[in-house]
């Protein structure tokens, strides 16, 4: 690997939530990622919820904990230390933060940019965040290396122009994270069915489908879903890292 590979893996938790299912509840959590280079690049992976957000009526309050900001503090950088943005999508609960990383450019694709620009729905309620006029756009089509070990995958379905991240990492080796592609450990199978919110059931199942061959031809040694409050539990959080 050279010094622009990654170098370490930070994991932020940020909220968690207990959603009741027939049959019993659902644990789910959301964070974010941290992607820091040999040669000193800090990459994020989208910025969470912001601090003013309600849910809608009827949906369970989330137990808040740290924002990305104090994540970020806690490894002693400052948001302008952040020198890219890997934006996943631009749903609510992945862009409150956006608008704080003014110096970072923000890389995401362009079937996203240009859906949420236009008047997408399911983007209109983060637009102060992700559309700030302060932020610098890359706009990308497809799967992208975007530096040696780290490749954005193109997986739509859950919303257009939606990306996973694949990092390869010294020790631990190739890292997936699905992001919403597969929000639970449970999904990740070549049959799966939409969820509420999915976009399009024929999309999210050819990009399941997709990861799964990637899994396999690639030896990725983790993978990390998007909301999987069970698999939260176990994995490694900052300040720790994956190396």
């Amino acid at each position: 690997m050279t010094g622009a590979s990654p170098r370490r893996l930070y994991l932020f938790q940020l909220e968690s939530v207990t959603v009741p299912v027939a049959g019993g509840t659902l644990e789910m959590s959301s964070g974010c990622y941290l992607i820091e280079t040999g040669d000193g690049q800090h990459i994020l992976i989208d910025s969470g919820l912001p601090v003013d957000y309600t849910p809608p009526p009827g949906m369970p309050s989330a137990h808040h904990g740290k924002d990305v900001i104090a994540h970020l503090a806690d490894l002693g950088l400052r948001p302008d230390d952040i020198t890219t943005l890997i934006c996943t999508h631009f749903d609510i609960d992945h862009v409150g933060h956006h608008d704080a990383f003014t110096k970072a450019e923000l890389i995401v694709q362009r079937e996203q940019y240009e859906r949420a620009r236009g008047g997408d729905e399911r983007s209109a309620a983060g637009r102060a965040h992700w559309d700030h006029p302060a932020l610098r756009y890359r706009l990308i089509d497809g799967d992208t290396e975007l530096l040696p070990g780290l490749t954005l995958i193109e997986t739509g379905g859950h919303a257009p122009g939606h990306q996973s991240v694949l990092v390869r990492l010294p020790r631990t080796g190739p890292v997936l994270l699905a992001i919403d592609a597969v929000v639970m450990q449970r999904l990740f199978t070549p049959d799966r069915r939409a969820w509420p919110g999915d976009d399009n059931e024929e999309q999210l199942r050819a990009s399941t489908r997709k990861l799964l061959d990637l899994v396999e031809r690639e030896q990725v040694t983790l993978v990390i879903f998007g909301h999987d409050g069970q698999q939260w539990q176990s994995l490694t959080k900052a300040p720790e890292s994956y190396e």
